[in-house]
């Protein structure tokens, strides 16, 4: 009679965390942008009335939960202050906002993202930051993230659970 060995899943018994850096970008459908062109005298000029008119008519609660990208396609002069004051507006509502182009809005929010980690999550935890995925993780993405976790963690590691590269282990003092 042949003994049937169990398969022992290892990595799952080894109590590492798996950080997929690609869970902290935003979804696509949840970035939306405000053209500060909309709120422009003929798509060109700032006049402060008409912009306070303006912003003051804008439903802005349909922006519950989105992150807001404040940007300007027209080439217009924009005073720091408008742009203080669309944000200003948009904070009840918006998850975050942030003044960029669409194109790099993402890659901030992934930042800003992982900046809101909790540390004490990480606490003397075995940790690694997965290696590849569907979508490109920025360099300075992973340069934050073991930043962060080095100051908590036991140890950071790079890759999969089964090929991890050793970044950093917590010295036994």
């Amino acid at each position: 009679m042949e003994t049937v060995v169990p398969i022992v899943n290892r990595v799952a018994q080894s109590g590492l965390i798996t950080l997929d850096l690609e869970e902290y970008f935003p979804k696509a459908e949840e970035i939306v942008g405000v053209d500060l062109k909309d709120f422009l005298f003929k798509g060109l000029i700032l006049r402060e009335a008409d912009f306070r008119e303006t912003v003051k008519n804008t439903d802005w609660e349909k922006f519950e939960n989105k992150y807001v990208v404040l940007h300007c396609s027209a080439d217009a002069i924009i005073p720091m202050w408008a742009y203080m004051v669309l944000s200003a507006e948009l904070t009840p509502y918006a998850k975050d906002i942030a003044s960029s182009s669409m194109e790099h809005a993402p890659e901030i929010f992934l930042y800003r993202n992982l900046a809101k980690l909790n540390a004490e999550d990480f606490k003397e935890a075995r940790i690694v930051v997965k290696g590849c995925g569907d979508r490109q993780i920025p360099e300075a993405a992973y340069v934050q993230i073991a930043a962060q976790l080095t100051k908590v963690a036991k140890s950071v590691m790079f890759g999969e659970a089964c090929s991890a590269v050793p970044v950093f282990k917590k010295s036994k003092k």
